[in-house]
């Protein structure tokens, strides 16, 4: 996942400079969480390197999928039986791939 940030005690919220920011679902599958990191890394260099609108604003979409699939945004992963959070993850990950498909 990167560098490590500090975690609420109940492990739901990492802090970063003092701000709390939802923490990625622990839970998921990790080839899951990797390949939905991999669509919101990409979704993200693409907002901040496109000067075209309309790109960036599929892009922004595609980061919104990206954070939604790893339980970062929509429903909290916590309130959410496993199976309901792995098929979000799964869903999000099948659109991703339809809207930005992998690098072969």
């Amino acid at each position: 996942m990167g560098r490590e940030h500090e975690r609420t005690p109940d492990g739901r919220w990492i802090v970063v400079d003092g701000r709390r920011w939802r923490a990625e679902d622990p839970e998921l599958e990790p080839v899951l969480a990797s390949r939905l990191r991999s669509h919101l890394g990409r979704a993200r260099s693409a907002v901040r390197f496109t000067d075209d609108d309309a790109i960036r604003r599929l892009a922004r979409d595609r980061v919104q999928l990206a954070k939604e699939g790893l339980g970062e945004r929509g429903d909290a992963w916590w309130e959410m039986s496993e199976a309901d959070r792995s098929a979000r993850a799964t869903d999000r990950l099948a659109e991703l791939d339809e809207l930005a498909p992998p690098a072969s």
